[in-house]
């Protein structure tokens, strides 16, 4: 698939945008603070239903404006989709083929992209959230009942804890609210926990040829996902929902007296390890890149084996965080078969034939213009 025009309406910096684009790599430059990421925001914003740079949508509406709009094309194996989304201080509006969607859920997956910026190099050095993020965002885009279900999850996380808060302040003293809360809870717990281990084994299957590619065959990388509660992928959904239930009967004290939800999909993490050891921790930092280029290019992979099309990559000022090799490998990856986005000051240094077949546009205060 790929993204044939899109067009702006008071979005960040752009009062008006409108450009088309081919399939192929696209490089935009320009100085920084010009408005280049935002342009690959917006395609990802389009996607997504939401920023990969803020949680607030309020800071992607120009500033003194009631509305920003952004609206593509997606041109895929088998058809042309018109996409739009509008976003006010009220909320957000998806329309998909000029209908509008009754929840976002509904309308993520209709365009599939992977975004590579130098924070995604935190993916493997940073917080557990940021990890939570990434496997959410990901199945998301190939499960839209895995982005309903989160819904859900987070609906009930936050009458659980309110609940739990009014307990230990005696607003509360009959526990029955909070055992019919906690057996919703694991409901949508377990959902979730199993769709994650069945994503990252998906994961690991393309991520590690990938990254014995990269590392020239001397390293081998294992993806492990790390429950709160220790459940395992063999178990069956009884015996998880009964370790969910074990769990939370042993720390039901300890949630009252700390007025939160200690343990669930909230609180877990994934462990990458490279020959046997945890990259986080001993990992350098080649290896950490290595470990986050990787299982970029295996989301590529995935999405592909999962809807039977490439998605768009997003390349936003990453090419410069990677040496040659690195560079080269990303670049000879994609050739040919991935729509790709590429924001940086300057392609000098970088050699390669792909950027030199790329159409190239220039991004200056909120205006681009294609260059070739």
């Amino acid at each position: 698939m790929y993204i044939e025009k899109l067009a702006l309406t008071n979005y960040r910096n752009y009062e008006e945008l409108f450009v088309e684009f081919e399939n192929k790599v696209n490089v935009i430059l320009g100085e920084n603070a010009q408005g280049k990421t935002n342009v690959m925001e917006s395609i990802y914003v389009l996607a997504m239903a939401k920023s990969h740079r803020t949680s607030n949508d309020k800071e992607l509406i120009r500033w003194d404006q009631e509305y920003a709009k952004i609206e593509g094309r997606v041109q895929k194996q088998h058809s042309s989709l018109p996409l739009q989304l509008l976003i006010s201080k009220k909320g957000k509006k998806a329309k998909c083929n000029h209908i509008e969607q009754q929840r976002l859920s509904q309308y993520v997956g209709n365009m599939n992209v992977v975004m590579f910026a130098p924070e995604d190099l935190n993916l493997v050095k940073g917080s557990p959230q940021v990890r939570r993020r990434f496997i959410d965002m990901e199945i998301g885009q190939v499960s839209p009942i895995y982005l309903h279900d989160m819904s859900q999850y987070q609906k009930i996380l936050q009458q659980r804890n309110h609940f739990l808060k009014m307990l230990q302040i005696k607003k509360q003293t009959d526990q029955t609210m909070l055992e019919i809360l906690t057996e919703q809870f694991i409901g949508m717990a377990v959902k979730i926990v199993t769709k994650r281990f069945e994503f990252l084994r998906l994961l690991q299957s393309w991520a590690k040829p990938i990254h014995q590619g990269i590392s020239r065959g001397l390293e081998s990388l294992e993806i492990t996902y790390k429950p709160s509660v220790e459940v395992l992928e063999e178990l069956d959904l009884s015996k998880m929902i009964a370790c969910f239930e074990e769990k939370f009967s042993k720390v039901r004290t300890r949630e009252i007296e700390r007025g939160t939800t200690l343990f669930g999909p909230h609180r877990d993490d994934l462990t990458f390890f490279v020959n046997g050891r945890d990259v986080q921790t001993f990992g350098s930092q080649g290896q950490q890149r290595t470990t986050a280029l990787s299982v970029k290019l295996a989301e590529i992979e995935l999405i592909h084996a999962e809807i039977g099309e490439y998605p768009i990559l997003l390349l936003d000022d990453v090419l410069s965080e990677l040496d040659d090799y690195r560079q080269s490998h990303l670049l000879n990856t994609i050739q040919g078969k991935v729509q790709t986005f590429v924001t940086t000051t300057s392609v000098e240094g970088i050699d390669h034939q792909t950027l030199k077949e790329a159409s190239t546009f220039v991004v200056e205060t909120g205006r681009i213009k294609k260059v070739n």
